[in-house]
């Protein structure tokens, strides 16, 4: 009986890894709202969905952490922001208040020492489109020089028109100058985060 059941066993995991290796792979970003948070707490997190990620076929790719505002950003690869809860939910059960399928940027190589900024600008459902964010990126780029700042990439999500910018600088003021002479559009949100993979 027991070579059966492993026989089942394994042909039930391979065939939940089909299906996971099937479906459409798609972009989120999903963030935490917490009373407190520390980069060292996030890090045992993070392990924890590393553990279960494969039983829902997520891939989580990085996360940064804003200690100051007690807020967690998680990038990761899933179907369906659903699959990302429910890996959240069973690794420590601190499952986002928010999901965002998004696209992103070309990422740039960051430097492994300086300080790194997120910042969030809140358009409005309907208002942005992913070229509409590639262009005004463009324009951060060729801008970031004059202001010491450099940037990493970007996530936009169109639907509800929420964009995340990554950053390399040292304070949030250059970034916000940057954002201001490159195309005037201030983030509604910005923090000093440490990130984490």
């Amino acid at each position: 009986m027991k070579p059966l059941f492993i026989t089942i066993t394994l042909a039930a995991l391979m065939a939940a890894s089909a299906c996971h290796a099937g479906e459409s792979r798609r972009l989120f970003m999903d963030v935490h709202e917490l009373d407190s948070v520390t980069a060292a707490a996030v890090a045992d997190a993070h392990a924890r969905d590393l553990a279960v990620q494969d039983e829902y076929g997520v891939n989580f790719i990085r996360y940064w952490v804003d200690e100051a505002n007690a807020r967690v950003y998680c990038l990761a690869e899933s179907s369906d922001a659903q699959a990302i809860s429910a890996t959240h939910a069973k690794a420590h059960g601190l499952v986002p208040q928010n999901v965002y399928e998004v696209t992103g940027g070309i990422e740039e190589p960051a430097s492994a020492d300086a300080k790194l900024f997120m910042d969030v600008h809140k358009v409005g459902a309907g208002k942005v489109t992913p070229a509409d964010v590639a262009a005004a990126h463009e324009k951060d780029l060729a801008t970031q020089g004059d202001f010491d700042v450099h940037f990493v990439n970007y996530w936009v999500d169109p639907r509800t028109g929420d964009i995340f910018c990554l950053s390399e600088a040292d304070s949030a003021d250059d970034v916000i100058e940057t954002h201001r002479h490159a195309h005037g559009l201030i983030s509604d949100e910005i923090a000093e985060v440490i990130q984490g993979e």
